[in-house]
């Protein structure tokens, strides 16, 4: 066999993990007798589905950052404080697309900041977005006076139903809009000279820049598109919870991160995809989903997820030291 056969063998097999890793969940508890018949209703796979859009708007933002080389630890709080934002407006009397562009545009200043700062003063991604995680969870208390915000439903509010009107679409709005958002980030990943750059950025930065990439600013609009995706993921937040709570999402990021490390994201940089990212979301929505039904304690998920991450950033690792 050709070194370019084996190459391609590679490619494939790191395509189908996250497939297998899908297939594998869904087939250990759709074989376990105390839930079977509830685990493969098609009611609990569109359940799975709308509980899936908050982390997997995020992922798909974050995609983009991990595979630039990048991390971004305040995507929760900013998915909190876009929330409140969204739920400030509605409860001042701002019409609905107002208040759904004003959570929205919220998201992308944060990650615009983010990338500002990474960028203009050459800081830690990890560092920027830690601090920015506390800062924006602490303006998003100060909004809401650290309680609460109740505010008029409006059809915002029936993007995330999980019995959508009109009842032909099947699926909640936001199911639906994660899809469209999915293969549009996809085909700019892709397709396009930005997407080219992202990986061109996270595979080497240095060549990158001497290749006449404009690393900088392509690093903004990164962080930015992630902002705004955090945004759209707080507005579903809000339209999930039917008020703005700046307590919400705490530990999101991980669920974020570790979506697209288990679809194949590398955090070295370079490597990833969007569908890979949707696989390792749904992975976690159906063990969480499986574990619920089995009755098992929080932590017990907590842990089978935990693993499951150590092992994708594992095995990442044995790859990269295997091509060096």
């Amino acid at each position: 066999m050709s070194g370019h056969d084996k190459a391609r063998i590679k490619i494939l097999l790191n395509w189908l993990a996250p497939f297998l890793g899908l297939i594998l969940v869904i087939a250990l508890f759709s074989l376990m007798p105390e839930v079977r018949e509830r685990f493969l209703r098609p009611a609990n796979f569109k359940s799975v589905a709308t509980q899936s859009v908050i982390v997997a708007l995020g992922a798909l933002g974050m995609t983009f950052i991990i595979i630039s080389g990048g991390i971004d630890l305040s995507a929760a709080s900013n998915i909190a404080l876009s929330s409140v934002v969204v739920a400030y407006a509605v409860n001042v009397g701002a019409p609905p697309p107002a208040a759904l562009a004003a959570g929205i545009l919220c998201g992308g200043l944060v990650g615009f900041v983010n990338g500002g700062l990474i960028t203009t003063l050459r800081l830690v991604p990890f560092i920027v977005t830690l601090g920015m995680m506390g800062i924006a969870r602490g303006v998003a208390k100060w909004m809401a006076g650290n309680q609460k915000i109740d505010a008029p439903l409006t059809w915002i509010n029936g993007l995330m139903a999980k019995s959508p009107r009109p009842s032909w679409l099947l699926l909640a709005p936001g199911v639906w809009l994660m899809i469209v958002f999915a293969v549009l980030m996809a085909f700019v990943l892709r397709r396009t000279v930005f997407g080219r750059h992202v990986f061109a950025i996270g595979s080497n930065e240095a060549t990158a820049r001497l290749c006449g990439i404009r690393t900088r600013r392509a690093k903004v609009l990164i962080y930015s598109l992630s902002g705004l995706f955090c945004g759209l993921a707080g507005v579903m937040e809000y339209s999930r919870l039917t008020v703005g709570d700046p307590t919400v999402a705490v530990g999101l990021e991980l669920d974020i991160i570790a979506a697209v490390v288990i679809g194949g994201g590398s955090l070295a940089g370079g490597e990833g995809s969007i569908l890979g990212t949707l696989i390792g979301v749904f992975i976690m929505s159906f063990l969480r989903n499986g574990c619920t039904m089995m009755g098992w304690p929080n932590y017990i998920q907590e842990i089978i997820i935990g693993a499951i991450i150590v092992a994708a950033v594992g095995l990442d690792q044995v790859r990269h030291r295997r091509a060096a």
